[in-house]
């Protein structure tokens, strides 16, 4: 078949490639507000008339084969891959570290502005948010970013190059979900949502995030999780290793590999290979990951309101008479004002969430399906985050797509809302962006609940 013959050259997949063609020749998308938010749109509709218009081909039995998937998958992201990052400048940080750490120095302990890394500041170090906290990104994260640090390219260089690593593994992503969907024998066209889909476009190979990476890796594991459980079990320490949100999916993809002791024997062995040398570097956990889980919140689902309530009920002033008897009783003065600080409402709701995300990993464990266990889960884990950008929904989208789950495939749209702050300055994000983000999606999860490949 012609490269450009058949459903890649019908007019739904033109639309869709015409539309972030658009967004390439804007270029800055904060310059144009407006316009990106109508070429989202257009991406986001043309994508859903791809997938209907892939259906009605395998009903005429002329499916289009992976070939074409895979041809439209990578055309879109090298459209992005120009694009600078101005809707989040992560991918500085990433090629700093990388720089940080082909220097010879610890990441994980300096924040880029130690004086003993004035030597390595540049553009990349004047545009970066957070100079005072250390790097929060794993081993392998970091690995990634210091093969783009080592290219002989200006900065600019740098930052595509490493994108075009994000996007590499992402397109092995989708590889893997359509052997997924054919061993399930399903319809490809589920791929189309993952594959095809402009938030994950945007975010892995215009804003550069590695999550794109850590993404492959895991949707990699439960491909090989029944017949390879050791290949299995290295794809997820990778995952791991790229990012930590696969860790709460370690017990449960055990369970359902076909050796779980292999499978944990080994993900155990090379997490703590390659993160105990970290931990010793810092005398325990990392400082820019202790600062990000107590400090960073940004669209947390169930944080935003449930912080709001304890202020209202004044629970520091609760939390704070408990410990008032616990000294009198004790008379440890010392060890329980030390509990102070903590006593505010949003870490009071940063602990309610652990722990109802902890709940959740214990009773996932019944899930029969890894796939779809896989997909609850990490709702969970997304829904109790108090920290939920765009691209974290990178995570949950392969398995929403390969079940159909309609809320979330939904959420990938509307999410982009929450760059309105920064498209539109002025704009706050609470309570009108965020609930029109939200209420959309809790109705469309209360009625479409089901996770299921089948």
């Amino acid at each position: 078949m012609p490269l450009l013959s058949g459903f890649v050259a019908s007019p739904q997949v033109l639309l869709l490639l015409g539309a972030h063609g658009a967004l390439l020749l804007l270029f800055d998308l904060t310059a144009h507000p407006v316009l990106t938010l109508l070429f989202w749109a257009v991406a986001f509709g043309a994508l859903g008339l791809a997938v209907r218009a892939f259906r009605v081909a395998e009903l005429a039995s002329r499916p289009p084969g992976l070939r074409e998937i895979l041809w439209v998958a990578a055309a879109l992201r090298v459209l992005m891959l120009p694009i600078p990052p101005t809707l989040s400048n992560d991918v500085l940080r990433y090629v700093w570290d990388g720089r940080v750490v082909v220097s010879g120095h610890n990441p994980y302990a300096l924040p880029p502005e130690a004086e003993s890394l004035v030597t390595l500041r540049d553009e990349l170090w004047e545009g970066m948010d957070h100079r005072d906290v250390p790097t929060v990104y794993p081993p392998l994260a970091l690995a990634a970013f210091s093969l783009a640090a080592i290219a002989p390219l200006p900065s600019a260089g740098r930052i595509v190059v490493l994108k075009a690593i994000f996007v590499a593994a992402d397109l092995a992503a989708c590889l893997c979900l359509f052997y997924l969907v054919r061993r399930r024998g399903v319809s490809p066209s589920r791929v189309l949502w993952y594959a095809w889909n402009p938030l994950v476009v945007l975010e892995v190979a215009g804003m550069g995030h590695v999550d794109g990476l850590g993404v492959a890796a895991t949707v990699g594991a439960v491909l090989w999780l029944q017949r390879f459980p050791l290949r299995a079990a290295v794809a997820a320490s990778a995952g791991v290793l790229a990012k930590l949100v696969p860790l709460t999916l370690l017990p449960l993809w055990g369970l359902r590999s076909r050796r779980p002791l292999v499978f944990w024997g080994a993900a155990a062995g090379i997490l703590c290979l390659s993160l105990l040398p970290v931990g010793l570097s810092t005398g325990g956990i990392p400082p820019g990951l202790q600062k990000y889980g107590v400090s960073w919140e940004f669209n947390g689902p169930l944080f935003e309101p449930l912080w709001r309530v304890f202020e209202a009920l004044d629970t520091p002033a609760i939390f704070e008479g408990w410990l008032d008897g616990k000294k009198e009783e004790s008379g440890d003065i010392e060890f329980w004002n030390s509990w102070y600080p903590f006593n505010y409402p949003q870490l009071h709701a940063k602990l309610v969430l652990t722990g109802l995300l902890g709940l959740a990993v214990v009773w996932t464990l019944r899930s029969r399906d890894a796939i779809a266990g896989t997909g609850r889960l990490l709702g969970v884990v997304l829904l109790c985050s108090a920290t939920l950008y765009p691209w974290y929904l990178l995570w949950i989208l392969p398995w929403a797509a390969l079940c159909r789950q309609r809320a979330w495939l939904a959420l990938a749209g509307l999410s982009l809302l929450s760059y309105l702050p920064r498209l539109f300055p002025g704009v706050e994000l609470f309570p009108w962006v965020f609930l029109v983000i939200w209420v959309p999606f809790l109705l469309l999860l209360v009625k479409f609940p089901r996770w299921s490949t089948g």
